[in-house]
């Protein structure tokens, strides 16, 4: 069978790998037909990888947003995983020991294994997964059943921030994860305004029902948030979903007493901010890592129900021949690309 595998720092090749043996217990072997590209796999790509979020670990075949049909079935799963229906793949397994893991969060475990990055993952003909990682996905365009990965994050950052009906929240960034905390926190009744430096991105989450704003620099943005959020002082609610240090720093300068402030986007910089904002205004600052098991088939659940907003995110897509090329591309065409999908028949 065919891998797109990555043998070390910006080198990938499709290569010929032997076929997975039939599942063992509680084991599916699926076919991954669409594969998302974030930039986690940039990271890892290009060597980058912190080892807090797992490294570089070469050789390996990348992917973890996976749409994907099962194969085969091993013994003892669930009744409702059969031969030839379409998942979603849930990318991260816990260790189930650690302090994490023992407090109810097994989503931040400190020994977590996840598909793409400590095993093989979607870029391949045929992948082996526990049972328990694969979801049933009602999706008709497989690359739509990919972006339930990139959701479930979203779900964990809104359910992480506590939104409730008829707050104003701001979103920095309108990238593939800041259009889907959009979308979430729209689907909760909230009140959104999402900023970023392209108006090409920012039509999308006005389709979502979001008020929109161009980053010019971090002053005026600040300013505008807070007009925009009324007379609480400032939004109740901010998510940074860029990981640049102006947007954070933004953020935390425009979130009103009282609120939260929510770090999703992933980035090595150091980011400098007056220490009283945190105490002057008694600020939640909290980070989003990877989803739970529930929330996952949360986030399932919100792409059944948002096809029509989410399809419009894929604006790119290769066959599983051209991954070399298409990660390449995806990192070298930041304005132009939203969301790679690299797929088993495009």
């Amino acid at each position: 069978m065919r891998a797109a595998v990555t043998e070390g720092v910006e080198a990938m090749a499709v290569l010929e790998r032997p076929e997975p043996t039939e599942p063992g217990p509680g084991e599916v072997v699926v076919t991954p037909e669409a594969v998302g590209i974030c930039g986690s796999d940039y990271h890892f790509f290009l060597g980058e990888l912190s080892p807090e979020a797992g490294g570089s670990q070469f050789p390996r075949v990348q992917g973890h947003e996976i749409g994907a049909t099962i194969a085969a079935v091993g013994p003892g799963c669930a009744e409702d995983l059969v031969v030839g229906q379409r998942v979603a793949v849930w990318p991260l397994r816990a260790c189930g020991a650690c302090y994490p893991c023992s407090v109810g969060r097994p989503n931040t475990c400190d020994n977590f294994s996840l598909i793409g990055i400590h095993t093989d993952g979607g870029l391949q003909d045929l992948l082996t997964v526990p049972a328990e990682q694969v979801y049933p996905i009602h999706a008709d365009d497989p690359a739509v059943a990919a972006l339930a990965e990139p959701v479930s994050i979203a779900v964990r950052a809104v359910n992480r921030s506590r939104v409730i009906p008829s707050e104003r929240v701001v979103v920095l960034g309108a990238g593939p994860i800041g259009q889907c905390i959009c979308l979430v926190a729209r689907e909760r009744g909230a009140d959104v305004l999402v900023v970023d430096l392209m108006d090409t991105r920012l039509a999308l989450s006005r389709d979502m029902g979001a008020d929109t704003l161009v980053w010019t620099d971090r002053d005026e943005v600040v300013a505008a948030a807070r007009e925009w959020a009324g007379p609480a002082g400032g939004p109740p609610v901010a998510f940074d979903a860029t990981g640049a240090p102006a947007a954070v720093r933004a953020m935390i300068d425009m979130v009103a007493s009282a609120g939260r402030a929510i770090q999703v986007g992933m980035s090595g910089d150091e980011v400098t901010f007056r220490l009283g904002s945190l105490t002057e205004k008694e600020l939640d600052l909290l980070g989003v890592s990877c989803c739970g098991a529930e929330e996952f088939g949360e986030a399932v659940a919100v792409v059944e129900r948002n096809t029509p907003l989410l399809a419009p995110l894929i604006s790119h897509r290769f066959a599983l021949d051209q991954a070399p090329e298409a990660i390449r591309f995806a990192i070298e065409n930041p304005t132009d690309v939203m969301k790679v999908i690299i797929g088993r028949d495009f």
